[in-house]
């Protein structure tokens, strides 16, 4: 009775909270997918600010083994995105899709529990796990577009990453909590992963609405998995081809923070609090970015975001041994996010037509996860052949070339898509 009194309690709060930030351009929809999906970051992140240190000073294993799992991590999306996104749009089931997704990830802890220290295991855990995501990332951003006015998408996108970074806090913060309390207690931290992983899926279940695009009855019987939609919208092949360029030149958090590890010589059980670092920034950025975009641009926004990663780049190597060095590389990193992940859903779902939106957002979010992907082999293999500066210096020059070419393949598009 108590049990169905709090849920009652919640979906009541959720709702008045949504009305009044209605008011102020956000639905309660997007309000509880930002719920679920500060729940799931916790769990999401607990394990993913310990899989570095894990691996590679806990098993020993090289920077190019790190950079495949990392990988796997970023490109494990590709396939399942494009299906997830095809699929919520061709049966207008993006809660169900998403909800899938997000149990999958949450079994996935359980694996990480089975995997006994085996490195390859853990790869192939983390691949499902992040394939898992990818199934549930479209049709969840679809839910947010459809949730939102089209002038405020910024904003919404905005307020869905600050749940986002607010999980992405929290949880390496309860990683590094539990490994305080238990030195090497990983079990611990997968295991508590999972339980937070459930309670997110509850919630997406139990308080989030199925909404759907406006759509003709002509336009919904053309509801399918084909892309030509897609190349037919005006801009829409630029802006993939403009995030690809600049995917490719992405380097790994994880990388960066193994490099600051490295040139402070911290304890390594502080790891995680580099994630609570770029969180916190991303945390309080998200909002007033998002708005900012809608305002002065989008496309604009985006594109000249990445210069804050190539500062970074520049930050890590150079003065990441400094207390106030590895701050403005957190700083920066923080902003970075905050100019570039919600604003480019926002830019997209501005351009689709509501019936391949999905699909659409899946397309993009595959064609940057698979340059992540390269970006990850290529930049453990200068590593490890190499050196970190070497590593560094090459993606920071290889980020201002593509930040130029994105500029130039996006000129004429609408700046808000």
């Amino acid at each position: 009775m108590y049990q169905v009194e709090a849920g009652s309690a919640l979906r009541n709060a959720i709702r008045a909270v949504g009305w009044r930030c209605g008011a102020g351009r956000v639905s309660r929809n997007v309000l509880a997918l930002g719920l679920t999906s500060l729940l799931t970051d916790i769990s999401s992140e607990m394990v993913a600010t310990v899989i570095p240190v894990y691996l590679v000073l806990h098993l020993g294993l090289t920077p190019l083994h790190f950079g495949v799992v990392d990988g796997l991590y970023n490109g494990a999306t590709a396939v399942l995105r494009l299906v997830g996104g095809a699929v919520a749009d061709r049966w207008r089931r993006h809660k169900a899709v998403a909800a899938v997704g997000y149990g999958v990830s949450a079994a996935c802890k359980v694996g990480l529990l089975a995997s006994g220290g085996v490195w390859p295991l853990i790869a192939g855990v983390v691949a499902f796990d992040r394939a898992a995501k990818g199934l549930r990332g479209a049709p969840r951003d679809a839910l947010i577009s459809f949730s939102s006015p089209q002038a405020n998408l910024a904003m919404s996108f905005g307020v869905h990453r600050m749940f986002d970074a607010t999980g992405a806090m929290l949880g390496p913060l309860a990683a590094l909590l539990v490994l305080v309390m238990v030195p090497n207690g990983f079990d611990l931290v997968f295991a508590a992963s999972f339980s937070f992983a459930v309670v997110g899926v509850a919630v997406l279940v139990l308080f989030v609405e199925n909404v759907q695009g406006s759509l003709g009855a002509a336009s919904l019987a053309r509801v399918s998995l084909a892309v030509r939609p897609l190349v037919d919208t005006v801009g829409f092949f630029k802006l993939i081809v403009a995030a690809s360029l600049l995917s490719l030149a992405t380097v790994s958090d994880g990388f960066l923070y193994l490099l600051l590890q490295q040139q402070a010589g911290f304890n390594a059980g502080l790891f995680p609090l580099l994630y609570v670092g770029t969180a916190g920034s991303y945390l309080l950025l998200a909002v007033p970015v998002g708005a900012f975009a809608d305002r002065i641009g989008r496309r604009t926004t985006f594109v000249y975001g990445y210069t804050l990663l190539a500062l970074v780049y520049l930050a890590a190597f150079n003065q990441g041994s400094t207390g106030v060095g590895m701050v403005l590389c957190l700083a920066l990193l923080g902003g970075y996010y905050a100019t570039t992940d919600g604003v480019l859903m926002a830019l997209a779902s501005a351009m689709l037509p509501a019936n391949v939106r999905g699909t659409g957002l899946a397309v993009l979010a595959t064609t940057t996860s698979l340059g992540r992907l390269v970006a990850s082999l290529v930049f453990g293999g200068l590593w490890t052949a190499y050196g970190p500066v070497v590593s560094c210096l090459s993606f920071c020059a290889a980020l201002l070339v593509a930040i130029g070419l994105a500029a130039v393949a996006l000129r004429g598009i609408p700046s808000n898509g």
